[in-house]
């Protein structure tokens, strides 16, 4: 394995980690079987994405370049902004009902490998091989996601309930920046202020 596999596969599985992390801070019961799947559900999707974006070849990158940070920010907006509702309702576990449903580990474990299936694509623009990146973007992912839940828990029993607001906003805020670097990244942000330049806002009549 060479190094750019190995940096890319750590890499890959940071976003995982943090939202983990947020996670695990408002699971109050079922802490093992709720790591275990979050942890098999991010690491099967790192593992599966970049072999996707692999077989499907470059013209997928190109695609999934323009959608990615969007759809990324969308579900975790989703999820978090649920977590966040839930925060202020009465007190109750919130295990398996709000931040450990299936449809929540589902949303979460594809909006942190989207960007695995486009390394994959890369992979497969420069012909080198992506199985052992997929290898390690998965296993490093699953360890990650256990940890990351453990870590997050001992954060929620020390601040409550509370964390769970917490822990949404922080969502919110992994999806905001996801959106944030790739509009930076690929000129979304100069494509607004061209835009902003061409079309000046019109000069009152008589103003000096």
């Amino acid at each position: 394995m060479d190094w750019e596999s190995a940096i890319s596969g750590v890499s890959l599985a940071m976003d995982a980690f943090a939202v983990s992390v947020c996670m695990g801070a408002c699971i109050f019961d079922r802490l093992r079987r709720v790591s275990l799947r979050m942890g098999i559900a991010c690491g099967l999707f790192q593992f599966l994405m970049p072999l996707g974006g692999w077989t499907m070849g470059g013209w997928s990158a190109r695609l999934m370049t323009s959608l990615d940070h969007w759809l990324a920010f969308g579900l975790l907006a989703v999820v978090g902004g649920g977590m966040v509702r839930s925060s202020f309702r009465p007190p109750e576990p919130c295990g398996e009902d709000a931040a450990a449903s299936l449809g929540a580990l589902f949303s979460l474990a594809l909006a942190t490998s989207v960007d695995a299936f486009v390394v994959g694509a890369g992979f497969a623009l420069v012909d080198k091989p992506v199985l052992p990146l997929a290898l390690l973007a998965g296993g490093v992912t699953a360890l990650a996601c256990v940890a990351g839940i453990h870590f997050g828990r001992l954060v929620g029993c020390r601040f409550g309930k509370r964390v769970e607001l917490l822990g949404g906003t922080l969502l919110i805020l992994i999806g905001l920046n996801i959106l944030i670097t790739h509009l930076l990244d690929h000129g979304g942000l100069e494509w607004l202020r061209e835009t902003a330049t061409k079309n000046p806002p019109a000069v009152r009549q008589g103003q000096v």
